[in-house]
């Protein structure tokens, strides 16, 4: 039978006691970065789903400037697909191309003032 000291006896509840809640404070401490870092990666991801609908607004105006269809009706089209957005063409060659610029619509974007901008050419007369 082993002998017991009061020296080796160790006091359950006392141990870690200035440690206490701890844990809930490193919490609290850690999630608003967590949520201001998801914030930002949603940002991100918006914003790269408006550029890909300016790219192909771009695409679809360039085609129909080629066609031949009056500049008026074809910035009609583009502003149903990607709302204030303003188009101008050039030529170079054969080639039609059609330049949208439209301001962001998501809350980053409007804090920033970003403008997206794509660039779409096709080949004049083309069908």
């Amino acid at each position: 039978m082993p002998c017991r000291t009061g020296a080796s006896r160790v006091r359950r509840g006392t141990e870690g006691a200035g440690e206490r809640g701890s844990v809930t404070a490193e919490f609290a401490a850690v999630v608003p970065a967590v949520v201001l870092l998801l914030a930002c990666a949603l940002a991100s991801v918006q914003l790269a789903a408006q550029q890909v609908l300016v790219q192909d607004a771009a695409a679809d105006a360039a085609r129909s400037l080629a066609r031949g269809d009056p500049p008026g009706t074809v910035a009609s089209r583009a502003a149903h697909s990607v709302p204030g957005v303003r188009l101008s063409s050039s030529g170079s060659g054969d080639l039609l191309c059609a330049r949208l610029t439209a301001r962001s619509r998501s809350p980053v974007g409007t804090i920033l003032g970003l403008t997206l901008t794509a660039r779409s050419c096709a080949l004049a007369g083309g069908l």
